[in-house]
């Protein structure tokens, strides 16, 4: 709750009472990191055995966060946040803790940024790096975004040449009519009702082809670019939490689309293999495999992802030891976004980094 808040609940000046909080009530003017706390703080107490790594926008500037797993999203979290993510400027802080505090790092987790990658191979050189096998889906995830939206562009792109195809059809037909008219008196009937076909409609709409979808016994229609915007979810899911509409829906799709049915399954397959209880020696063949599959199956989407994967294989086998991912500090990186929220944006970075500190550190 901010200071203003509690001034509106009591009847009294909110801008007072967030003045008096600041420099009287909260030890902000005698904190012992207040003159750099605008570009980074740093608490070598909650160094400890697992790590990691992330970065948050604060301020309209990345700020590299360092935090402890140990602390459960609590106290003794934070233990350092450093405004920027060039190498330089995050290692001559981190160096600053003495050398056996940083000897207690055994892990520490991170993404595939290289930056992040760079700090802790030169501040923590003897820690096992683990890459989150969640980024890893992730850029699976997009590769299947990427290849449904191409597919996509091209299913609107085929529906307005039809649409052409059917105005210009429209216009021949009129223009035809009108030259028999001009040539043909219309036959009637005794009653004096006009014989022949009924005239068609000269704005007549055009409706783009439907395919038929049948769920629960009922059946639907929708169009393939309907059809692709529909399975942007379930492409993300495995085929055991389908709905029986999705499943509908995705049968349709790998029929019209084989390779798209190819690419769901291989990351599908990646998907087990970083499911099952496996030791890194056990993960690499398999890893292996599925680079060689990806490699024959010509998706330029996954193709990426494999080429990521072999840059950084070490660090993703390490993720078999133990298991571990860098959800804490997404966690910890979502708490400061709602505390930012909180306080309708950070206008006072000192003073944000000090409240940071007291209630993560």
């Amino acid at each position: 709750m901010t200071a203003r808040h509690l001034g509106r609940y009591f009847k009294t000046d909110g801008n007072n009472l967030e003045r008096a909080y600041k420099h009287h009530l909260s030890g902000f003017e005698g904190w012992d990191q207040k003159e750099h706390a605008q570009d980074w703080i740093l608490l070598a107490e909650n160094f400890g055995e697992k790590m990691s790594i992330d970065e948050t926008m604060l301020c309209d500037d990345l700020v590299t966060i360092f935090s402890n797993k140990a602390g459960k999203g609590k106290h003794g979290t934070l233990a350092a946040a450093i405004v920027g993510t060039a190498v330089e400027d995050v290692l001559k802080i981190l160096l600053q803790v003495p050398e056996e505090i940083r000897r207690r790092v055994e892990e520490v987790t991170m993404d595939f940024s290289d930056s992040m990658y760079s700090i802790i191979r030169q501040a923590f050189p003897w820690a096992t790096i683990v890459i989150d096998c969640f980024h890893l889906m992730k850029l699976c995830g997009d590769g299947l975004g990427e290849m449904r939206m191409k597919l996509k562009r091209s299913a609107v792109a085929e529906v307005k040449r039809q649409e052409r195809e059917f105005k210009k059809k429209q216009a021949a037909n009129a223009k035809a009519r009108k030259k028999y008219a001009e040539t043909h008196k219309p036959k009637k009937s005794k009653n004096g009702k006009r014989l022949g076909r009924p005239p068609k409609r000269k704005n007549q709409r055009f409706t783009p082809p439907k395919i038929e979808i049948v769920v629960n016994g009922k059946k639907k229609t929708e169009t393939k670019v309907e059809l692709l915007t529909h399975v942007r979810y379930p492409l993300m899911k495995s085929r055991e939490k389908w709905t029986e509409r999705h499943k509908q829906e995705m049968e349709v799709l790998f029929k019209l689309e084989p390779k798209m049915e190819l690419a769901y399954n291989l990351v599908h397959r990646l998907r087990s293999i970083f499911k099952s209880e496996i030791t890194p020696e056990e993960a690499k063949p398999k890893l292996d495999e599925w680079c060689k599959d990806v490699g024959k199956s010509l998706i330029r989407e996954l193709i990426s992802v494999r080429d990521t994967i072999r840059q950084k294989e070490t660090e993703i086998l390490n993720y078999f030891t133990g298991r571990s991912t860098n959800a804490s500090a997404e966690s910890l990186n979502s708490k400061i976004k709602g505390f930012r929220a909180q306080l309708r944006g950070v206008h006072d970075l000192p003073f944000f980094m000090y409240r940071l500190t007291m209630i993560f550190g």
